[in-house]
């Protein structure tokens, strides 16, 4: 082992003693002093007890403090706009939503109810649909002749002449031997019976399934109602007034049971209070008349 020198022990010796940690008693010298070991700084670091740590879990470093929201933007104009707008009371909702009935009553009571059509002309427009599949829905014709624009009266300009073709029809007609039907001195010729397809019977006692009264009506619808306006000139207008008016002389009769067969003989006065001018109808076919 190596022996320390005097001076550096006294050295140390009174470093200690400065700095409070003792060592200023005389340590053994020679060999004695030699076997004494020095305390190494890593021994004595050993031998100074350790901090003891602190009891329960360690707390968390705090993290940074969040950020400032930015402030929020201002409203477009016409979102400002809106949101100072008066809202609609919730109690006036139902009041609002009545408003579309309450126009359409207004309209309604407005708008004048249209015309109820009674009489012949009215039993017609619900006869006419037996008709219209050979004649047209508007007697524009078909597979049966032409009614509207006038026709039919150009034809026909005696009604008791329609009437009792309708009654008897196309077989009716051959049957009796009567080739012709309507104004024998039409423009353009009479018309034969058959030319033009066939017309069915539509009388009861032909075997047809109209009441006089139906004929009456059909025939009324066909004359006026798809051909010419009654009001057209005066012998029109005296035909309609005697047929097919409301409560026409003639369609009084028919309701009290007066068979159109019957009519020319029946004492039927006209509107003006006259004897009414019926051409005998006859319970057989017959050719037509002329004005």
């Amino acid at each position: 082992m190596t022996e320390i020198p005097e001076h550096l022990l006294k050295r140390s010796r009174d470093r200690r003693a400065a700095l409070g940690l003792g060592g200023g008693e005389a340590q053994p010298s020679g060999e004695a002093a030699a076997e004494t070991p020095a305390a190494s700084p890593a021994t004595a670091a050993a031998a100074t007890p350790a901090p003891a740590a602190p009891a329960g879990p360690v707390g968390r470093r705090p993290g940074p403090a969040p950020a400032e929201a930015p402030p929020p933007k201002p409203d477009p104009p016409y979102v400002a706009a809106a949101k100072r707008r008066a809202k609609i009371p919730i109690w006036a909702m139902a009041a609002l939503s009545l408003m579309p009935i309450w126009a359409f009553m207004y309209v309604r009571s407005l708008t004048e109810a249209p015309e109820t059509v009674e009489g012949p002309m009215a039993v017609g427009d619900e006869v006419y649909g037996n008709c219209s599949s050979c004649h047209g829905g508007s007697g524009e014709g078909g597979t049966g002749r032409q009614l509207n624009n006038g026709e039919v009266n150009k034809t026909f300009p005696h009604i008791e002449d329609q009437l009792r073709f309708v009654y008897f029809g196309t077989e009716g007609y051959n049957t009796a031997g009567v080739t012709s039907y309507g104004d024998p001195n039409r423009e353009g010729g009479a018309h034969t019976t058959g030319s033009f397809g066939l017309m069915p019977a539509w009388g009861t006692n032909a075997g047809g399934d109209l009441t006089d009264a139906e004929i009456l009506g059909v025939v009324c619808h066909e004359r006026y109602a798809l051909g010419v306006d009654p009001a057209a000139d005066e012998a029109t207008n005296k035909e309609f007034e005697l047929w097919c008016a409301e409560d026409s002389p003639v369609s009084v009769a028919l309701d009290a049971g007066t068979p159109l067969a019957d009519l020319d003989s029946a004492g039927i006065t006209g509107p003006d209070g006259a004897p009414a001018e019926i051409i005998d109808i006859g319970d057989a076919p017959a050719e037509g008349h002329s004005p």
